[in-house]
């Protein structure tokens, strides 16, 4: 009798998940640390059908939180949309606008007016606590607030301020601990066309205008680097005419246009004064993750997770995932900034190594040297992330975990209280199991890099973005 090989796949991931779910206790595996307390909260593009069509693009998933809850060792776990316009319309197979989405002349005119910005609401890439208010957010500039504890949506606040207004923002702002605020950036379209660096202290109150910069073609920038006395936008080639884009029927990504003659322009602004501190330019290529920026011996080193161009972009539409087609190949990348204008240089701190959806131990170590990064990576075979990796960014070291057909999520660090070392904590990820069809949480010692405990979720939970441990 001859037994048939299972080939396991990334597709379940990529599957809709409509079951909102409250599970007081998980079965556990292992042991937890007795100090972990507080709630990893996950944002997901978890609803890809509805109405008898699909997403295109894997980026304009309705959002759903999905929650695991720790305390005295035991873990729960939550799954409930954000009730937003977006989803509504999802269901009823109404993807009328998006990151890929093909959308009609009207509704990109009503996008790019600021006064309707706010109906686009799918908030599917990050959170964010700011003043003990939680927000998820995208990259348009309306984030939608949610309760971490029932995960129930409360509302979509409004930042009320013009001078810091505009039409694109990331879902990756800085958090600046010593003035308890959220530093992040927009691009405001329009004839007059500028970048707006601003800071925030609170959820929907006015915002404080650091500075801002002029730019004829802005560009797509998913993330960005802050130093403690600095901000970097590392603006890549994929650029756009904001005055072609309201009379565009493409996509929101389509109307951005690699230019990879103009190389990428690393714009460093003084974030205590809003000055430009200067334009840098390097070598053309395309970007979506930062990993941390610092200051050092006249130079801002930057490090970012980079691909050769955007092809990426749509190697993650819906069809091509399904389809398990292999993802591009990313490197690690140091770029160190001459602050003097003599030029930037480049290095490849882990040439081996393909990751992406990078983690520090932000607290400790964002702003400032760091020795630690944690990721997903696939291995030279996989066709997804199969790996959490940490690199050690000055030797170039890598540890691994991996498991045969397990697909793993971002890894979150979460710092011991009263540790002392960078990297004593936990790492918690959450991994599909393809064989079983189930997503399980998985708890690494970040020191040895060795499982502690696994939890196990009722079901798949898709592939996400990002997340956030908030603490009790």
């Amino acid at each position: 009798m001859t037994t048939a090989t299972v080939r396991t796949t990334r597709s379940i991931g990529f599957q809709t998940l409509d079951e909102e779910t409250h599970l007081d206790s998980v079965p556990v595996t292992g042991s937890l640390p007795e100090w972990l307390a507080g709630t990893l909260v996950r944002v997901t593009p978890a609803l890809m059908d509805g109405g008898g069509r699909s997403i295109k693009h894997w980026f304009d998933g309705a959002a759903m939180l999905n929650a695991f809850g720790f305390g005295d060792g035991t873990v729960s776990y939550a799954s409930r949309f954000l009730q937003t316009d977006y989803l509504d319309k999802a269901r009823a197979g109404k993807f009328d606008f998006g990151f890929g989405a093909d959308p009609c002349r009207s509704l990109f005119k009503r996008v790019m007016s600021i006064n309707e910005v706010e109906r686009f609401d799918n908030a599917n890439v990050n959170l964010q606590e700011l003043g003990r208010r939680y927000i998820a957010m995208t990259e348009t500039p309306l984030p939608v607030e949610f309760d971490p504890k029932t995960l129930a949506t409360l509302g979509k606040p409004e930042w009320p301020d013009k001078e810091t207004a505009g039409q694109v923002t990331t879902a990756h702002p800085h958090y600046d601990f010593a003035r308890d605020e959220m530093i992040n950036y927009t691009a405001h379209f329009g004839p007059r066309t500028s970048y707006r660096l601003y800071a925030a202290s609170e959820v929907g109150a006015k915002r404080r205008l650091i500075g801002s910069l002029p730019v004829k073609k802005p560009g797509y920038m998913h993330s960005f680097g802050m130093s403690e006395r600095y901000v970097v936008l590392a603006e890549t080639p994929l650029l756009v005419n904001p005055m072609s884009v309201p009379l565009s029927k493409k996509a929101f990504i389509d109307n951005y246009e690699w230019q990879p003659e103009r190389g990428t322009r690393f714009i460093v602004i003084d974030r205590h004064t809003g000055e430009v501190q200067g334009i840098h330019q390097a070598e053309a290529f395309f970007c979506f993750h930062h990993v941390n920026s610092f200051e050092r011996d006249g130079e801002l080193v930057v490090d970012l997770i980079a691909y050769d161009d955007p092809a990426v972009i749509h190697k993650l539409d819906l069809d091509q995932l399904r389809a398990d087609e292999r993802m591009a190949r990313t490197s690690l990348r140091r770029y160190r900034i001459a602050l003097d204008g003599s030029g930037v240089r480049r290095e490849d701190l882990a040439p081996d190594v393909s990751a992406e959806l990078p983690r520090i131990n932000y607290a400790r170590n964002n702003t400032r040297e760091y020795r630690w990064m944690y990721a997903v990576a696939n291995s030279v075979e996989a066709d997804w992330h199969d790996e959490i990796v940490k690199i050690d960014v000055t030797t170039g070291d890598v540890r691994h975990w991996a498991e045969p057909g397990c697909y793993t999520g971002e890894p979150v660090f979460v710092e011991r209280p009263g540790g002392t070392g960078e990297d004593e904590g936990v790492i918690l990820s959450v991994v599909l199991d393809s064989a079983s069809e189930r997503t399980f949480l998985l708890a690494l010692d970040a020191t040895s890099f060795e499982e502690v405990a696994r939890a196990e979720a009722p079901h798949h939970i898709p592939f996400g973005f990002h997340g956030q441990f908030f603490g009790t």
